[in-house]
């Protein structure tokens, strides 16, 4: 015996769109079915052995839509009232008057019925709408037109506005899926990026197996030029890997030993031996995938208006419809004339453009989000976003990089003294002296060989370079040393020590050659970030758990007017409420780690540097890279979006507050009438419009 749990409801064209409640699919519109679960699974599974995506794509619609178009020439060269009306008699011989019923009974059945079932489901889950208006306008003129045909009643048929009606509306729906299918690509161009096959590395070689073999643990060889099949870290070999597909960023990302690969990204010219960390559904690219399907398969506060107004609109039309049936009933029109009247207004109304209104717009701008490294979790935080007040910035790991560096030299020669640190320092593997030696890497000073090194415990470091001994270390070891500062020396020294940086000294005996700050550094795309949201009209404050002299010095390298120091993370929360209590929209922007609560508490919460950590629930939008640039590409994708979703709703409720009227014949009086053949190429048009303005938005 089956129970309520037993029960979804899926889509008839998209069997792989389900969900536990009644609704509409989010792909083609179309009312969800209501299905058992394990049917659901049977069609899944030989989904997976068989081709059956033919007639669930916009190509069932485009080849239903040719051959109806081929089987309407008939139609309409046999139709008397198209004879009258282009002054032509085609050729009569017996039976020949039955031609266009003969037509137009298969058009109907053949090209109808997708609109037909789509319809009962609608009626079904107590949800019409679109496809119940289209089922109504074929179903009387259908029922209409085979009574006149059997000499049941006397009239004039519609075969001929029947058979243009349903390929017209073949066509619409072809075109609006094709449109949606297209902005949704960005799915399957992400699916493309993994490979079928990988090199596992084995005791006697390496060995080609299918990816969905590889497991955690495994070694696997990545070829220059290859795609990464799976997330881990670098074990053996150099190269640069392309991560735009992940972060957007172009510019390739040097990898070494331990550096984290991701899955689907692009390997260079080195070659590279990874070992596997996660693989499957529990990847990066994966984590991505979901967030994007999730985020186009949403709704925001717009599109839950929209599906409103559909509904509504199926009742508009009804009422329209029997108030048009009615009017020109007490006239005196005919009853053939009557029914063109009423066929025409639900045509018309069907709100075919409504329902593509927002869901293209929403496809597109998260496709777009992602391949910009932007990950969209909710659809209405990309919504706020536009409305943004106040950018607050968790300093580490967000402006900062979250890893020590030297900030500042202080030196009569700085690069000769930069070479002599690394020098001392270039065996070591303590933070400092790390950040030592990457300084002089990226200034590309020649570090000097130094040899004889030894550490001291506490106080630093000392090692012969040529015939001279050097010294590098903190204060004791100036103690030590008995050396003394220079007032300009001791100066900025003071001042390093109010912005939170760490001082060492490079010694020569007890003479102080010179001395380098080190810091949290930040990031170079900073200040061209801040810069960009300022001159925006935003806001932008930092806040953090360091010292207020860390937090001032960050602050003044920005330009940035306040700041919130000693922060605990867990009252990062409080600064966002204090933020808001004038009214303003905050955006907080953390490494989502620490930041849940403010994530949570801001209006828009956008976890920045995630990485292959893709997957941070308490963030409405994600930054895959480190870039704080991206905020502002949220922000300015935030406005485009509404601006093309707000254009989209005006033009499709225009269109039905002006077309409905004319389709009742309220110009008739003037000479003008509305067909129903003529509304459904309005209604067509009507969406190809909406779809063309939505696609503009790929422009911005």
């Amino acid at each position: 015996m089956s129970t309520h749990d037993d029960v979804v409801y899926t889509c008839p064209m998209h069997p792989e769109v389900t969900q536990g409640e009644k609704g509409s699919c989010p792909k083609c519109h179309m009312a969800l079915e209501k299905t058992k679960k394990h049917q659901v699974s049977h069609e899944d599974h030989s989904a997976h052995n068989h081709d059956k995506h033919a007639g669930h794509n916009p190509n069932m619609f485009k080849t239903k839509f040719w051959l109806s178009l081929l089987f309407t020439i008939p139609v309409l060269y046999f139709s008397a009232t198209i004879q009258d009306l282009l002054n032509f008699s085609s050729p009569s011989f017996p039976g020949s008057e039955y031609i266009p019923a003969i037509f137009g009974v298969v058009i109907f059945f053949y090209g109808g019925l997708v609109f037909l079932k789509s319809g009962r489901a609608e009626i079904a889950n107590r949800q019409p709408g679109m496809m119940t208006l289209i089922s109504l306008a074929i179903s009387v003129a259908f029922v209409y037109s085979s009574l006149i045909t059997l000499n049941i009643v006397d009239g004039m048929d519609f075969w001929w506005e029947l058979a243009t009606l349903v390929t017209i509306m073949l066509l619409g729906h072809w075109l609006e899926m094709a449109s949606i299918m297209n902005a949704q690509g960005a799915l399957k161009e992400l699916a493309k990026l993994l490979p079928d096959e990988a090199e596992l590395v084995t005791k006697s070689g390496t060995k080609t197996v299918a990816v969905s073999e590889l497991k955690a643990g495994d070694k696997v060889l990545i070829r220059p030029g290859s795609q990464i099949p799976v997330d881990g870290f670098v074990i053996k070999g150099e190269s640069k890997v392309n991560e735009s597909m992940l972060t957007g960023e172009s510019k390739p990302v040097d990898k070494s030993k331990d550096s984290e690969l991701v899955a689907g990204t692009v390997n260079g010219s080195g070659s590279l031996t990874m070992k596997v960390t996660k693989t499957g559904d529990d990847t990066a690219l994966a984590g991505i995938m979901k967030l994007v399907s999730d985020a186009q398969n949403s709704k925001s506060k717009t599109q839950i208006l929209a599906d409103r107004a559909a509904a509504y609109l199926f009742y508009v039309a009804l009422v329209a419809a029997f108030i048009t049936a009615i009017g020109w009933s007490i006239a005196g029109e005919t009853g053939g004339y009557t029914l063109e009247r009423v066929v025409a207004v639900l045509i018309i109304a069907c709100p075919h453009a409504l329902g593509l209104a927002i869901p293209l717009v929403t496809a597109i701008s998260t496709s777009k989000a992602a391949s910009a490294g932007v990950l969209v979790r909710e659809r209405s935080a990309l919504e706020l976003a536009r409305n943004v007040d106040v950018v607050l910035f968790d300093k580490t790991g967000t402006l900062t990089t979250g890893q020590q560096g030297v900030v500042d030299i202080v030196a009569d020669d700085k690069n000769d003294l930069l070479a002599i640190a690394a020098g001392i320092e270039e065996e070591s593997e303590h933070p400092i002296a790390r950040a030592i030696v990457n300084k002089a890497k990226d200034e590309k000073v020649k570090v000097k060989s130094a040899d004889s090194f030894s550490a001291l415990e506490g106080r630093g470091a000392k090692a012969k370079i040529g015939k001279s001994v050097y010294y590098i270390g903190g204060p004791r070891l100036l103690e030590e040393q008995k050396a003394t500062l220079n007032s300009q020396m001791q100066k900025v020294t003071d001042q390093a020590h109010n912005n939170g940086q760490t001082v060492v000294y490079v010694l020569s005996g007890k003479t102080v050659l010179g001395a380098i700050m080190i810091a949290d550094t930040i990031r170079s795309e900073s200040k061209e970030a801040i810069k960009v949201l300022q001159s925006a009209g935003k806001k932008v404050a930092i806040v953090t758990g360091d010292s207020k002299g860390v937090a001032k010095w960050v602050a003044t390298e920005l330009r940035i007017d306040e700041y919130h120091a000693e922060v605990l993370p867990e009252n990062k929360s409080d600064v966002v409420k204090k933020l808001q209590a004038d009214g303003s929209k905050v955006a907080f922007v953390g490494d989502g780690v620490n930041d849940a609560p403010a994530l949570t508490q801001a209006d828009v919460g956008i976890a920045i540097g995630a990485g292959t950590d893709v997957a941070i629930e308490s963030a409405g939008i994600v930054l895959a890279s480190s870039d704080p640039q991206g905020v502002s590409r949220i922000i300015n994708l935030s406005k485009a979006t509404y601006r093309k979703m707000q254009q989209n709703l005006v033009w499709a409720t225009g269109y039905n507050v002006v077309a409905i009227p004319l389709a009742a014949g309220a110009l008739a009086s003037f000479g003008f009438v509305l067909s129903p053949a003529i509304g459904a190429v309005l209604m067509s048009l009507s969406t190809i419009i909406v779809a063309a303005n939505a696609q503009l938005l790929r422009n911005t």
